[in-house]
């Protein structure tokens, strides 16, 4: 499904599978420790950069711009994806430069990436896209030819790294004997989820066993369906050479009640699972992403969703925002 196409080696896979404590309803967590993809410090985004770091390197280009929050885990990790690869970097980002670099900014710069700060707000991502746009066409003019990403690498090409990293899971789940009701994930930008509805349906296909899958909407794009995955999803099997393997806007489920405020606004029930994960496995979450979807997957569990079957969250990483101003819950 995936030998045919142009691949960066950067991410230390396959990620471990842990056994976590008994949740709600009697439910057997697992936690699948992407925040372990070695790449700058690790995280979810190590899969998809590996299909669109291999695409830049096929096209030729000598520059990587993308774009984010102002400690977007996506910056970080492309940045450090340039810094294996030789390639410049430039990393559009919300809010304003600070006076002192912390959390993933800290990171970014010193993996030599350019920082470029656009004053806008976390949530406002059309703005940001088109500072990104701008800047691409910038760089190009100058004759770098930049390879551009869009937020969080949510492309087909992108999505990818999810229907390679969902059959890794489904495998791990067989060798223990052992297949969850479901997988619970994190999704903002869509290209995780989207990645991961193509392999499950590329697996269906196959005639193998698989469980549901939910996303934790933590974004307004994805709360509201945009984009769609569904979509992404079918474009990523075109891209895996499966054109019959469909997967139906019915297959995605997003739960958006655990957003909170804002997409990078801290939400209490956020903080709560960011502490119980702590002290119940060693877990390091953050507040934007990995937290807020914890929350959500402990929150279906005590509701019932799961009753007493084997459920995995998938943890995505994001430790580095913790070390950020106010990126320790209270």
């Amino acid at each position: 499904m995936f030998e045919h196409l142009d691949r960066a080696s950067l991410a230390t896979t396959p990620t471990a599978l842990e056994r976590g404590p008994i949740v709600g309803g009697g439910a057997r967590l697992w936690v699948k420790r992407d925040d372990l993809t070695g790449l700058g410090g690790g995280g979810n985004k190590a899969r998809k950069l590996e299909f669109l770091c291999g695409d830049a390197q096929r096209v030729g280009a000598r520059a990587l711009v993308t774009v984010g929050a102002a400690q977007s885990n996506h910056c970080r990790m492309t940045a450090a994806a340039g810094a294996r690869l030789g390639m410049e970097v430039h990393l559009i980002l919300a809010g304003d430069e600070p006076e002192t670099a912390t959390g993933n900014q800290l990171l970014s710069s010193l993996f030599g990436a350019q920082l470029h700060f656009t004053g806008a707000a976390e949530s406002h991502w059309g703005e940001l896209e088109i500072a990104r746009e701008a800047l691409t066409n910038q760089l190009a003019d100058g004759g770098l030819e930049p390879y551009s990403i869009p937020i969080g690498g949510s492309t087909a090409i992108g999505a990818l790294g999810y229907a390679a990293g969902f059959v890794e899971l489904v495998d791990q789940c067989a060798d223990r004997l052992m297949m969850p009701s479901t997988v619970v994930f994190t999704s903002s930008s869509g290209g995780t989820h989207a990645g991961m509805l193509a392999g499950r349906a590329a697996l269906i296909a196959a005639g193998r066993v698989v469980p549901d899958v939910i996303g934790i909407g933590v974004a307004k794009g994805v709360n509201i369906g945009r984009p769609d995955v569904a979509e992404l999803a079918n474009e990523t099997l075109d891209l895996m050479q499966l054109p019959d393997v469909r997967v139906d806007p019915a297959d995605v489920e997003v739960d958006i009640r655990w957003i909170g405020d804002d997409y990078a606004v801290p939400a209490e029930a956020g903080d709560e699972a960011i502490r119980w994960a702590a002290t119940n496995g060693g877990w390091l979450l953050d507040r934007t992403y990995s937290g807020k979807g914890l929350s959500g997957a402990l929150g279906l569990a005590d509701e019932g969703r799961f009753g007493n079957s084997d459920v995995v969250f998938v943890h995505t990483g994001g430790w580095p925002a913790l070390f950020a101003a106010d990126g320790v819950p209270a």
